[in-house]
């Protein structure tokens, strides 16, 4: 056993220990404390327990590798996200808590005064989590599949094993405090390597800081300038410079943040504290418990890309000893080929890698090796080998057309003159620039396993606080608030407990076969979040005239027209192979990308919802009255059910 695994297990089972002894301390003996924790928990625990809540793997583990590879058009995610938290604290936080109920659809349904209300809400929520935590999943098994040193598939299994065990039995009150103690590990293992890279790459270790000096080997040159410089010199786009469109870019920071004010597992935070000046609170703290990660991963990211390329790329571009021999690839670069999600291939022979841009050529050579590998497999089952050779033929007719304009595109050209045959690194997956980045940076393998440790702690704790709303909103919201309302304590927890056993097993088998990268699909279950959820808690609390036809409708409509949209270009249910068409800008409308359309899904919502809701009888007197006084600022009771 190596030194860093030793490290490794010794800091991730440490972590477990604390997880396992807390969760069993605060077991859930009632169902206040399965879905509420008691009502009992002060603003800074519930602000810390909110953040790590909040701060998932596609925050910790994706963000970053996304904001390594997209640049400055990652900005959108770091600005939808943030302000979608002060959105949701401003307007939503506080009178959800002084409503006074256990979960979203019991708001809905008392709020719209209809049972078919609240059961569509549940609808959306399910949709939403599910989604949601398809993306957690993928992050789970990226983090135990390197910390195991086993493919992704298998680091999976065992992520939902520990996840079912301390969601299913600690419930709202286990998590919480759990929650606390993740928070813990996962700021210090995001922030530690980031100060330790930031001094080594600027001599400056405070990364929010180093990422705007210049670089500490005295050239003067500023960080990000000298990244620019090497990634375009490889025929990558410039870093700092955006390259989406502002319509999409405007569109998928609007979904991101108005999906977060609709995010059902965050809203229920707010109803375990005892006040609404307690959820104010609690919802202040968890901005600035969030902010610290959130500032740090732009250093994170950028600097990331930095080490990648400068491990690669070691000598001058086009230098016969300027880039990294095949077999003197660092350790870290063997571990995460175990995995599957770093792979590189030789294409010129020449024993070194090559990392740059070759245009469309890569792309054309792997369809070309999985229409040979399908032809293979055609033969050896006596399948229909005509139409795969067909396929083939395709394939190498596209190859060979994208390596004749390598060969003379002035992009390229350069590439193809110093004997470069494609770019070698066949896969990196954004997800692993965060767990790698320290190993990338030659940091102490302490620090390395204290990443390990983070990546597992966000991972788990989303995931386990989606699985709880999942669970509510099936035994306490279907089964005890409409099918079965005289259903007993026992049974309705045993109901839940079942509840996040079904969905952990559905979410597990779709984060094996995920529609993307972590932080893109949690982008897309915040699209739905923004077209279903948000509106209809919005026109809640601040229209009197919004009635049941119209809210009914408004979440159809919405949810409805945003999955549609999203399942034409991902596939329907998300299975590869049944998109309706390929997934590029020329396809989108008005150049939506399905990460954004949850704004259109939103204003849909909205529009159908008044629309209806004018044509239709008003709220009855009470409920009009119920929303004015949700909306004065003054004190509320414990949660009801």
């Amino acid at each position: 056993m190596t030194e860093l695994e030793i490290w490794t297990y010794l800091i991730v089972g440490a972590s477990f220990v604390l997880y396992f002894a807390i969760a069993w301390w605060a077991r859930a003996g009632s169902t206040s404390d399965f879905y509420v924790a008691g009502g009992g928990v002060t603003s800074i625990q519930n602000g810390m327990a909110t953040a790590a809540d909040w701060m998932s793997a596609a925050s910790f583990i994706s963000m970053a590798g996304i904001i390594a590879f997209k640049g400055y058009d990652a900005s959108a995610y770091l600005m939808g996200w943030t302000g979608g938290y002060v959105l949701m604290a401003m307007l939503l936080a506080p009178y959800l808590r002084k409503f006074g109920k256990f979960t979203v659809p019991e708001f809905v349904g008392d709020r719209y005064y209809s049972r078919t209300a609240r059961i569509v809400a549940v609808a959306c929520l399910i949709v939403i989590s599910l989604t949601y935590v398809i993306g957690q999943m993928k992050g789970v098994g990226v983090t135990f599949s390197r910390f195991l040193g086993v493919s992704m598939e298998m680091g999976l299994v065992v992520g939902m094993v520990i996840v079912f065990f301390y969601a299913a039995f600690g419930g709202m009150k286990g998590i919480t405090y759990t929650q606390i103690a993740q928070y813990v590990v996962l700021i210090l293992a995001y922030t530690i390597p980031a100060m330790f890279i930031s001094f080594n790459l600027t001599g400056n270790p405070i990364p929010q800081l180093g990422l705007g000096s210049t670089m500490g080997d005295g050239s003067g040159v500023f960080m990000l300038d000298k990244l620019d410089q090497v990634i375009t010199e490889l025929g990558f786009k410039a870093y700092t410079v955006p390259s989406d469109s502002m319509i999409n870019t405007f569109m998928l920071t609007m979904t991101l943040m108005i999906g977060t004010a609709g995010l059902p597992h965050v809203i229920i935070r707010f109803f375990t504290v005892a006040s609404v000046k307690d959820a104010r609170s609690s919802a202040g703290w968890a901005l600035i418990f969030i902010a610290i990660l959130y500032t740090t991963a732009p250093a994170v990211g950028a600097m990331a890309r930095l080490n990648l390329v400068n491990t690669i790329q070691t000598g001058e571009v086009g230098a016969a000893d300027g880039n990294l021999a095949m077999d003197a690839r660092p350790a870290w670069m063997a571990n995460w080929e175990k995995t599957g999600l770093i792979s590189f291939k030789d294409k010129n022979g020449d024993g070194k890698i090559q990392y740059y841009n070759d245009g469309a050529l890569s792309k054309a050579q792997a369809d070309l090796g999985a229409a040979e590998k399908a032809l293979k497999e055609a033969q050896d089952k006596a399948g229909d080998t005509a139409a795969a050779q067909a396929k083939v033929d395709t394939a190498k007719t596209a190859a060979d057309e994208a390596m004749t304009k390598y060969m003379t595109d002035e992009k390229t050209k350069k590439f193809a003159d110093f004997g470069w045959k494609g770019n070698e690194v066949t896969k990196v997956d954004n997800d692993i620039m965060v767990l790698a980045n320290p190993e990338i940076a030659g940091l102490p393998n302490w620090v390395i396993a204290l990443v390990a440790a983070g990546g597992i702690a966000a991972a788990l704790s989303t995931a386990a606080g989606l699985l709880l709303a999942i669970a509510s909103s099936v035994s306490h919201d279907l089964m005890k608030g409409i099918f079965t309302p005289n259903i007993s304590e026992k049974n309705e927890l045993m109901a839940s407990r079942i509840a996040i056993t079904i969905a952990i097993i559905l979410a597990g088998y779709m984060g094996m076969n995920p529609p993307g990268f972590a932080a893109e699909v949690v982008a897309l279950a915040f699209g739905l979040a923004a077209s279903s959820i948000f509106p209809v808690l919005m026109m809640g609390i601040f229209s009197k005239r919004m009635n049941t036809a119209g809210a009914i409708s408004g979440m159809l409509a919405g949810i409805g027209l945003t999955l549609v949209y999203i399942f034409w270009f991902k596939g329907w249910f998300f299975i590869k192979g049944t998109e309706m068409a390929p997934n590029i800008p020329a396809n989108w409308f008005l150049g939506i990308s399905p990460e954004a359309f949850g704004t259109i899904g939103a204003i849909a919502n909205f529009v159908v919802a008044f629309i209806v809701s004018r044509f239709t009888a008003p709220p009855p007197e009470h409920i009009q009255h119920l929303v004015e006084d949700v909306r004065i600022p003054r004190g509320a009771g414990a949660a009801t059910h």
